[in-house]
């Protein structure tokens, strides 16, 4: 099991145990497969995400990544993990201006140690960016940048990939067509793919959802 989430309760200074932001949330993701987290605003979807990305901490319960529980571990410990088995892909791209396409994508794979050329090399072809990779993210369209930003993510080979509205900034052709390729994409490497969206046909795409509301799961 990829992701392990049990019984976790997330509070902020104020918050009582009947109005904290999750209130008792458990689910699992394996290898391979791919979960739609849905919600009104408010409901605690980014904080779900953020807590099983091990960036921030939970109050109480566990979260599990690739077996090991991030409550016993240090923020040290906790960076080493995403580094090494978490990748993030958000509504902005946050690509660096100042690098191409090319050593965009490679970035998170290089400070990790595991970048490999031929995935990389993989990942542009099918992902349309191979006459691209010597651009800089100005030039190319706001799809070709969420794809540039989705190889990123993967170029690493991540055991879990978390993603925030991936496709929000996207009109509804580009969006489909963007999440096609990063699902098959997840299957191909074996990534767990973890993803909060408020669009019904996007979370129709994926193997499972997940509704919170108020905190706990509907």
């Amino acid at each position: 099991m990829v992701l392990k989430i049990r019984d976790v309760t997330k509070r902020y200074p104020g918050q009582t145990a009947e109005t904290a932001v999750l209130r008792g949330i458990s689910l699992d993701l394996s290898a391979g497969s791919s979960l739609a987290l849905t919600g009104e605003s408010g409901s605690g979807k980014s904080t779900l995400l953020h807590l099983a990305g091990a960036l921030d901490h939970f109050d109480s319960g566990e979260v599990e990544i690739d077996g090991t529980g991030l409550s016993s571990l240090s923020d040290s410990q906790r960076a080493a993990l995403r580094r090494r088995d978490v990748s993030l892909v958000f509504q902005q791209f946050n690509l660096i201006p100042s690098l191409s396409v090319d050593k965009n994508i490679a970035l998170h794979a290089r400070l990790g140690g595991k970048w490999e050329t031929s995935w990389g090399t993989r990942l542009k072809a099918r992902l349309g960016l191979s006459d691209l990779q010597d651009h800089y993210p100005e030039q190319p369209s706001g799809g070709q940048q969420q794809r540039v930003a989705i190889a990123r993510a993967l170029a690493v080979r991540p055991k879990l990939l978390l993603a925030d509205e991936p496709t929000g900034n996207l009109d509804e052709t580009a969006s489909a067509a963007v999440m096609e390729l990063m699902l098959e994409l997840v299957r191909e490497s074996g990534t767990a793919l973890f993803l909060v969206t408020h669009s019904a046909a996007i979370a129709q795409m994926l193997d499972r959802r997940l509704h919170l509301r108020h905190g706990t799961a509907a």
